[in-house]
C-alpha cells in the first residue's frame, strides 16, 4: 500500500507546525481522517501510525504486539537506528517472561509510597539549586542551571553513579537521543556509556553502597552485563525525560500568564497541573515502536503478523473524545487518563518518580521566583525537534 494523501513520509521527526507544543499537523489530521493509517519509513519499508487514545491503548496493552526491535519488521526511524549494535537489550525491548523478571527486580525500588518518602530530599535539592542559580545574578539558562541538574543529581543518587561523571553520561545520552546521530557516534556513545556502567557494576562487588546497582550486584541474579543494561536504561530515561518536562512546562506556562497566575494563587492545583502538562506536552514525541506477532485488528484494520507500529501518544493525548479542548492548556482539567508514560506492562517503570520531581520542581520555581519571564524572544527558542525526548536545549529566564 502507498502513504495515503493526508499521512506522512516518517524520515525524521515530521514537521510541528505553527506552535511548538502541539503534535504535527500531519499526525493530527491522520488521528481525525484515518487514526491507523500505513505510512512509509526513511527506507521505504512500510508502518502502520496509530493515532488515537483508544487504538494506542489497545495495541500498548496488547501481549501480541512486540517491543523487541530484533524482530523483522520492527519500525526504526533512521538507518543508524537501524544499523545500532543490540548487544544484550534492557527490559524495555523485551517481552514477557524476560521483561517481567527483570521488571519485577526493580519494582519496589519506584512504589509510591517510597517514591514519596524522597520528597524532602528533592526539595533540599531543588532548594540548593535554585539558590546557586539566584545567587549569580538575575538571569540564567533554566536547563543548564536547574532543569538538567535536578533529575541528575537525583538518579545518580539512586543508582550510586558518581554525579561527578554527569557531564559523561549527559554528553554520551545527547548522542543517543538525536535522531540525526551518525551510526559510528551512537555506536560509540552507547559503547562508552555501557562500559562506564559495567565496570561500576563491578566496583560495587569491593565497594557496596545502598544504590541500585551495588543492590542488583548483591542479589546475584543477573550477570554484570545485565545489571549494566538495567543501569544504562535507568541513567539516560531518569534524567532525559524530567529535565525536558520541567523546562518545557515552565515554557507553556509562561506562554499562558493566566493558566501560570492560577497556580501560583493556589498551590493545590500543583499535582493535577502536572497531569495536564504530561498530557499536553507528550513529548516522546516520535512514537512508541512495536511488531505484530501474529494478526491483529485495531481500529477496524488488520495489521498482519511483522508488520510494524508506531504508536502516537501525543496525538492520543489530544483526542477531542477523551480529551475535550484538548489542544488547549487546562491545568485545572482531571487529565489522569493520559498516556504520557505509555500504557501497558511496558508503561514507565519511573514515573512516580518523573511525578515527584516535576511536582517539586514547579512549586519551587512559581514560589521563589515570582517575576519569572523569557530573557530573550520566544521566536529564539530552540527545541528539541532533533531529539528522541522533546523539550528545549536551552531556556534562557530572567527574574
Amino acid at each position: 500500500m502507498t502513504v495515503t494523501e493526508h499521512t506522512p513520509q516518517l524520515t525524521a521527526p515530521a514537521s510541528r507546525g505553527g506552535c511548538p507544543f502541539d503534535p504535527p499537523p500531519a499526525y493530527e489530521r491522520a488521528r481525525e481522517e484515518s487514526p491507523v493509517t500505513r505510512v512509509q519509513l526513511w527506507d521505504d519499508s512500510p508502518c502502520w501510525l496509530i493515532t488515537r487514545h483508544e487504538d494506542v491503548r489497545t495495541v500498548l496493552g496488547d501481549r501480541r504486539f512486540s517491543a523487541d526491535a530484533q524482530r523483522p519488521g520492527f519500525p526504526f526511524l533512521s538507518a543508524a537506528r537501524k544499523r545500532l549494535p543490540r548487544g544484550r537489550p534492557s527490559f524495555i525491548g523485551m517481552d514477557d517472561p524476560g521483561h517481567a523478571r527483570m521488571r519485577r527486580m526493580l519494582t519496589a525500588e519506584f512504589m509510591v509510597k517510597k517514591v514519596e518518602s524522597m520528597r524532602p530530599d528533592v526539595r533540599r535539592i531543588t532548594d540548593d539549586l535554585l539558590d546557586r542559580m539566584t545567587a549569580t545574578g538575575r538571569t540564567a539558562d533554566l536547563v543548564g542551571e536547574f532543569a538538567l541538574p535536578l533529575p541528575s543529581l537525583v538518579i545518580c543518587r539512586l543508582l550510586g553513579v558518581p554525579y561527578e561523571d554527569h557531564e559523561f553520561f549527559q554528553s554520551r545520552s545527547a548522542v543517543l537521543l538525536n535522531v540525526r546521530s551518525s551510526p559510528e557516534a551512537l555506536a560509540a556513545a552507547q559503547g562508552e556509556v555501557s562500559q562506564y556502567l559495567t565496570d561500576l557494576a563491578k566496583l560495587k562487588r569491593s565497594s557496596p553502597d545502598d544504590g541500585i546497582i551495588s543492590r542488583l550486584m548483591e542479589r546475584g541474579e543477573l550477570s554484570v552485563d545485565e545489571v549494566a543494561g538495567m543501569g544504562f536504561l535507568l541513567l539516560v530515561a531518569g534524567h532525559e525525560t524530567t529535565a525536558n518536562m520541567t523546562a518545557l512546562s515552565v515554557l507553556a506556562l509562561l506562554r499562558r500568564p493566566d493558566q501560570l497566575a492560577l497556580l501560583r494563587d493556589d498551590p493545590s492545583l500543583i499535582k493535577g497541573a502536572v497531569e495536564e502538562l504530561l498530557r499536553y506536552l507528550s513529548i516522546v514525541h516520535n512514537g512508541l515502536a512495536r511488531t505484530a506477532t501474529e494478526d491483529v485488528t485495531v481500529g477496524g484494520r488488520t495489521i498482519r503478523a511483522g508488520e510494524g507500529v508506531l504508536c502516537l501518544l501525543n496525538t492520543a493525548n489530544r483526542d477531542e473524545e477523551v480529551f475535550p479542548s484538548g489542544d488547549g492548556l487546562d491545568v485545572g482539567r482531571d487529565a489522569r487518563r493520559h498516556i504520557a508514560f505509555g500504557f501497558g506492562v511496558h508503561q514507565c517503570l519511573g514515573q512516580p518518580l518523573a511525578r515527584l520531581e516535576l511536582q517539586v520542581a514547579l512549586e519551587a520555581v512559581l514560589r521563589r521566583l515570582p517575576g519569572l519571564r523569557l530573557a530573550v524572544p520566544f521566536e529564539d527558542i530552540r527545541f528539541r525537534t532533533d531529539m528522541i525526548v522533546y523539550g528545549v536545549h536551552g531556556l534562557p529566564v530572567a527574574w
